[in-house]
């Protein structure tokens, strides 16, 4: 398993070391922890709209890319899989920026409810198994400039 945490590792490290030396920016989130640091390239979804369409209909979707729901105040939300035809992690992500859920490998086309858990700000979407593979945990810290950089665990510079 050591091994294939290096692999991926090496995979992941154009962007992981980037997000070391880049400030905030609307269109990437970075995420670290006692597993590392990784920076996806993020579309963002903030309308009621947006967020229903999510990644429906998509047949790919980068590895270092990902989908970034942001709702206007702290919610309780469930998602599902109708429509999404790549399995996908959900991390559920708190107004501090902590990260309080994942939801690993969610099924294509599955329609029953994955619950994100109370006080949710943000949800992003990657690539499925990507957030075991880099190690991820809850408990991780996000950064974006959508937070509220006052109270944010990882402030942007």
């Amino acid at each position: 398993m050591r091994i294939l945490h290096i692999l991926l590792a090496a995979l992941v490290m154009p962007f992981a070391t980037s997000a070391a030396y880049a400030s905030c920016a609307e269109g990437h989130v970075d995420l670290r922890g006692s597993w590392g640091q990784a920076r996806f390239s993020v579309e963002i979804v903030d309308t009621e709209e947006t967020r229903a369409q999510g990644l429906m209909h998509r047949e790919h979707l980068p590895r270092n890319a990902g989908m970034l729901f942001v709702y206007d105040a702290p919610t309780e939300p469930a998602f599902w899989m109708r429509n999404t035809l790549i399995p996908l992690d959900m991390i559920f992500v708190d107004p501090t920026g902590q990260v309080t859920r994942i939801h690993p490998d969610a099924i294509p086309h599955d329609t029953t409810p994955i619950p994100g858990g109370p006080n949710v700000l943000m949800v992003l979407e990657i690539n499925g198994g990507l957030s075991q593979m880099l190690g991820m945990t809850e408990g991780s810290e996000m950064r974006h400039p959508r937070l509220d950089q006052d109270t944010a665990l990882w402030p942007c510079e």
